[in-house]
């Protein structure tokens, strides 16, 4: 019996050891798994994705012009991003994009022997006056910006170009005393379109301006004098991964 008690004693004290030595042992597993620290890739790519939501202001305007309501452009894209530096913060990025603007203004379209003619319109004498424009955009950045592959909050400056090509046009004319006038595809407004924009901020809120070189309309006249509307783009562009 004393042998007995001396092995019951024993087999105690072992399995009170392996008890107390095993959640150490656990635990340690579990703090060497969070310890990973994160690891920076070297070959990361930045801003693949873009959106953009502006107000289109126009310049060149003839007399008597006005915009109403709120011009909307809105655009969708994607943008290769091709860092030139070791730190992938110094790139270029060239990408496809699709651009909708809506100008409301009082620059009416009507057609009159299969020709466009186009009038001033005091305000309050139509229901709706608006020139919708269906783009396919070519960018071109050149970006700067303090990023890294860890962190995606950071500082940029990407200043481009871009080449737009009109692929759907509307002009909609609705005066108060009834008609309505449309004018799909004109062949006076200009099919390709150049400008410049730049785009600066932090993190997800970035300033988007854009200046269109070419003028809207080619060879539209009103009053004896071309129309040499173009159009300046203000607004916000947010970029995804």
């Amino acid at each position: 019996m004393r042998q007995f008690y001396t092995f019951l004693a024993c087999f105690s004290t072992l399995v009170t050891a392996f008890a107390q030595v095993e959640p150490v042992q656990q635990d340690s597993v579990v703090i060497a798994t969070d310890s990973v620290p994160a690891f920076a890739d070297p070959y990361y790519r930045e801003d693949q994705f873009y959106a953009t939501i502006n107000y289109n202001l126009i310049q060149g305007k003839p007399e008597g012009y006005s915009q109403y309501s709120f011009s909307t452009g809105l655009g969708v894209g994607f943008l290769r991003d091709m860092p030139l530096n070791k730190r992938r913060n110094h790139s270029i990025a060239l990408g496809l994009g699709y651009s909708y603007n809506n100008i409301k203004h009082n620059l009416a379209v009507t057609q009159e022997n299969g020709k466009s003619i186009y009038a001033i319109k005091d305000e309050g004498t139509f229901d709706k006056n608006k020139l919708v424009l269906h783009y396919l955009d070519v960018p071109l950045e050149f970006r700067w910006r303090n990023s890294d592959s860890i962190s995606h909050q950071f500082w940029r400056v990407y200043a481009g170009f871009k080449v737009s090509y009109l692929f759907y046009d509307k002009a909609q004319y609705k005066p108060n005393t009834g008609g309505n006038f449309k004018t799909i595809n004109d062949p006076n407004i200009n099919r390709i379109q150049y400008g410049a924009y730049l785009s600066a901020g932090w993190n997800t809120w970035n300033f988007y301006g854009y200046y269109g070189f070419t003028p809207i309309y080619d060879t539209a006249m009103i009053d004896g004098e071309r129309l040499k509307m173009h159009t300046i783009k203000i607004g916000l562009i947010f970029y995804i991964l």
